[in-house]
Parts: C-alpha cells; sequence; structure tokens
C-alpha cells in the first residue's frame, strides 16, 4: 500500500512512486502515449501556481471575514445563517487539500504536504494522510471492485453480489439507499473526520504526531469560537447544520464522478491506462458556476488521465482528450448535472433491486 503521505500518481511523471505497476508503460506506448505528448507539448501538465495562490488567499481572506461576522453576530440564532457561506467555504478548502494531494499546486512533496495539512488537518480536521491513502489507491483501480476503496462495502454497495450479502438493518438500508443516498449525505461530514482519527494508528510515529497536533488544535479553536460566541445549546446546532451542508456540498461534488459508470471484471483482462480512466468516469457539462460548484471535478476524465494537471487546465485539456477518444472509438462519458445525479442513483436502485424483490428476508 502507498505511503499514506504519498501524492496521487500521474502516468505523465515517471518518477512519481505511487504509480500504477503499468502506469510507465501506459506513459511510453498504446493509445495514450499520443494524447500525453499532445497535452505534454501545450504546457498543460506545468503547474499555475499563481492561479493557486489567488484562489488560496481569496479563500483563506472569505473564511476570515465569515468568521468576523460570526462573532460580531453574537449569541443569537441568525448565526445560522452563516453556516452555508461556511460549508461553501469549507468545501473549496477540501478541494485545495485534493489538489495538494495530487502534487497540482507545487512539484515539491513537502510543500504539497504543508499545503495539505494546513487545509485539511488544521482548518477542517480531516487527516489528509487518510485521505490520501484512500485516494491513491482509488485512482490507481477506478470502480475496481477488489481494489477501489470507492466501491468497497460500506454503508452503501454498488454490485448486486455485494447487496446479496447483506443482513439485517444494512439489508434494509441497501434495498432504500437510492433514496437515502442524499440525506447520508448529510451525516458525511462527521464522517469523514472520525475516519481521519482512526488512520492515526496506521501512520508512523512522527507523522502521527503532526497529525493529531493538527487536528487537536482544529477542535479546539473550532470549539472555543463556538463555545465563546454562542450558548452551547446553539452551538452544538450551529456544528450540526454546519457538517451536514458541508457533507451534503462535498458529496454532491463527488458522487457524479464515477457512479453508475463501467465497473472492471475483476477476473477479467487487465485495462490500460486510458481505458481504465476514461470507461470508469464522467464528466459533467456546464460552465463557469458548475466548475465553481464541483471544484474542477466535473472534468473527471481528464482529472483522472493526468491527476497532477492543474485544475485550471483541465477545460483547456478536455477536447483534446475527448477527439482522441474520438479518433480510437473509446466511449467518452459527458452529461449535465441533474442527468449524472440520476444515473448515479439509478445505478444504486438497480443494486437494490433483487433485495426488493425478494422482500425483507429474502423470501
Amino acid at each position: 500500500m502507498p505511503q499514506a503521505t504519498a501524492t496521487v500518481a500521474d502516468p505523465a511523471d515517471e518518477s512519481s512512486p505511487g504509480l500504477p505497476a503499468d502506469g510507465r508503460g501506459a506513459a511510453a506506448g498504446s493509445d495514450f502515449a499520443p494524447l500525453l505528448r499532445v497535452v505534454r507539448d501545450q504546457g498543460l501538465l506545468e503547474r499555475r501556481t499563481d492561479r493557486y495562490v489567488l484562489g488560496i488567499a481569496f479563500n483563506l481572506a472569505a473564511l476570515g471575514a465569515t468568521i468576523t461576522g460570526f462573532v460580531l453576530l453574537g449569541d443569537t440564532w441568525w448565526s445560522l445563517l452563516l453556516t452555508l457561506p461556511l460549508a461553501v467555504l469549507w468545501t473549496r478548502t477540501a478541494f485545495v487539500a485534493h489538489d495538494a494531494g495530487h502534487a497540482q499546486i507545487s512539484g515539491d512533496r513537502r510543500t504539497s504536504r504543508l499545503i495539505g495539512l494546513l487545509h485539511a488537518n488544521l482548518l477542517l480536521g480531516m487527516n489528509e494522510a487518510w485521505w490520501n491513502d484512500k485516494h491513491v489507491r482509488h485512482h490507481a483501480n477506478p470502480n475496481h471492485i477488489d481494489k477501489d476503496p470507492d466501491v468497497g462495502v460500506g454503508a452503501l454497495v454498488w454490485t448486486q453480489k455485494q447487496a446479496a450479502q447483506r443482513e439485517g438493518f444494512a439489508r434494509w438500508l441497501t434495498r432504500n439507499q437510492a433514496r437515502l443516498f442524499f440525506p447520508m449525505l448529510l451525516l458525511e461530514g462527521i464522517a469523514l473526520k472520525i475516519y481521519g482519527f482512526q488512520f492515526l494508528r496506521r501512520q508512523p510515529l512522527r507523522e502521527r504526531a503532526v497529525s493529531a497536533l493538527l487536528l487537536t488544535t482544529h477542535f479546539v479553536l473550532y470549539a472555543t469560537l463556538l463555545l465563546s460566541t454562542l450558548s452551547p445549546g446553539k452551538a452544538i446546532v450551529f456544528a450540526l447544520v454546519l457538517h451536514a451542508l458541508f457533507g451534503l456540498h462535498l458529496g454532491m461534488a463527488f458522487a457524479p464522478n464515477h457512479k453508475g459508470m463501467e465497473m472492471p471484471d475483476p477476473d477479467g483482462e487487465r485495462w490500460g491506462h486510458l481505458q481504465r480512466q476514461v470507461l470508469t468516469s464522467r464528466n459533467v457539462r456546464g460552465a463557469v458556476l458548475t466548475d465553481w460548484f464541483l471544484g474542477g471535478l466535473n472534468y473527471q476524465i481528464e482529472h483522472h488521465l493526468f491527476p497532477s494537471m492543474p485544475r485550471p487546465n483541465l477545460r483547456l485539456a478536455q477536447p483534446l482528450v475527448k477527439a482522441h477518444c474520438s479518433r480510437i472509438g473509446m466511449p467518452y462519458a459527458e452529461t449535465g448535472l441533474i442527468e449524472s445525479y440520476r444515473q448515479a442513483l439509478s445505478h444504486m436502485h438497480e443494486v437494490g433491486e433483487p433485495l426488493r424483490q425478494r422482500g425483507p428476508r429474502g423470501t
């Protein structure tokens, strides 16, 4: 398993330590090589540090202004109105941590990890090491039932084979998982923090100490801010609403990416890099607002083909990737935002269909 601190590998970078076994081959030949050459020749793999500096500075300033407004409002229920902009800004912060984990902001691993630690651990209370460990495995084998943790058995399941093994409450959950998906996202903000704390015991001692210190600092500062401004009851409600909106926004940004797309046969032929990343990913059409709302993840195909490509360059790479897929006869999935959710929910509904037919106890 890759080190928790490793950035997500890019087949365009043959020095990447987390590169999948066939990643270097994908960069050297087959269907991916011509596309890689075009993208590299156009400078789309070069980092856009200036754009990230401005984006990070704006996000931090907006966070500071919102927190200042929260303090000035004082002990009032009107403070709940600030949970929405704070949830949006928290999600922007998570996008920065995500991009840092992909080495999109800086080619220096220490710099990337520092940015990730500050944005994930300190500002959000999420363990960037847990996220990177999980995300490296996802990018190496997206939608692979045995290798991608995002399609493993959890609160939700993604194949009828997984569904058939569910019992008790989990079986009821699977039967209804499509209609419960968005309500369950309201718990995701809290769940992400719990997973991060659980991951601490798997980190090397020095990394664990740094991660734990920053996570603890986040919670101390967060609790102090809430309890020094609001009464305990209002503080609890504020925290719950903020985390619910944060989880919903973050989940809505990641949900359209792979759910309902191709899932490689674990016993079948191993796919090459281009096939593995394109067939399992879905792009979401839109303009500036869609790019902003989804944090650039609406260009999921391009992001998976070139994980270290800076977010601002993904939209520039899309016509090149789309044209290349057309030339070689590779399906390229692209849809609107609402339709992407419909397709994802339809897949979850189909997974639970046999359980609905058999009844609550398989009768």
